[in-house]
């Protein structure tokens, strides 16, 4: 391991908003913040707002400035990519931002049901082969109720056709409420300030010509989950390179 990341991980553990529970901590005492975020970890009340595979925490970091009114967490395994986001966080003392370094499989060990009111997915890896590894799949979907109050919002914001007409699909199948759908976002005239928050990644993105997805619906917190078929669905063929090979 290079020593910048070892100082990186180093810092993490003296930011105040950068929470970090090895699994084996979990176990054996739990999260002591969970069905308490507000109260014992923000000191402030609002509603919580979740970014899943949140990178170097841009968009957590765009969101809580956007909204002093809620408190957003963002959620990625990997700790040297949440550090950007964290010292942005510590450095400017931006109060209603946090980042948790975990597993997404993991969230409803931290999160207590209905304690999230949105959750947000920004440029997630399409996982073309593999469903149970979608972040929209009926998988993830079973965590994602789990923590979100009934008819909760997601929001998928992605470059990748595969994933927004997959989600498309699932769910129609599944006759969820859609509160947004454009495969434009921005010569649609949907674009609004919060969903205009650009990530590294996504100015990696447009800079190669690719038209943002966004897609937003709401989860009941009953029913089956029916996964769509997805056999014609054209896969994303530029996504056949390293997806960040010329990102560093």
């Amino acid at each position: 391991m290079g020593k910048n990341k070892l100082k990186k991980f180093a810092e993490m553990k003296e930011f105040a908003c950068a929470l970090e529970y090895p699994r084996e901590e979990l176990l054996r005492e739990g999260f002591p913040y969970r069905g308490s975020l507000n109260d014992g970890f923000f000191h402030r009340s609002g509603p919580i707002v979740v970014e899943l595979g949140c990178g170097k925490g841009e968009y957590t970091v765009g969101l809580a400035k956007s909204d002093p009114s809620r408190n957003f967490i963002g959620v990625d395994i990997k700790g040297a990519r949440i550090w950007r986001g964290a010292k942005t966080v510590e450095e400017e003392k931006i109060l209603n931002a946090a980042f948790l370094r975990t597993e997404i499989e993991n969230i409803e060990a931290f999160f207590a049901p209905g304690e999230v009111e949105e959750i947000w997915i920004t440029f997630p890896d399409p996982q073309m082969q593999k469903t149970r590894k979608r972040l929209t799949s009926t998988r993830f979907l079973g965590y994602y109720r789990n923590i979100l109050g009934d008819n909760g919002v997601i929001s998928l914001k992605t470059d990748s056709p595969f994933l927004y007409e997959y989600t498309r699909r699932l769910v129609k199948l599944n006759g969820f409420e859609v509160i947004t759908d454009t495969d434009d976002l921005y010569g649609s005239g949907n674009a609004d300030p919060v969903s205009s928050i650009k990530t590294f990644y996504e100015q990696q993105w447009l800079s190669r010509g690719k038209k943002i997805k966004l897609l937003s619906f709401r989860l009941p917190a009953d029913g089956e989950l029916l996964e769509p078929e997805t056999d014609d669905i054209l896969r994303d063929d530029y996504h056949a390179m390293a997806r960040h090979s010329s990102i560093v």
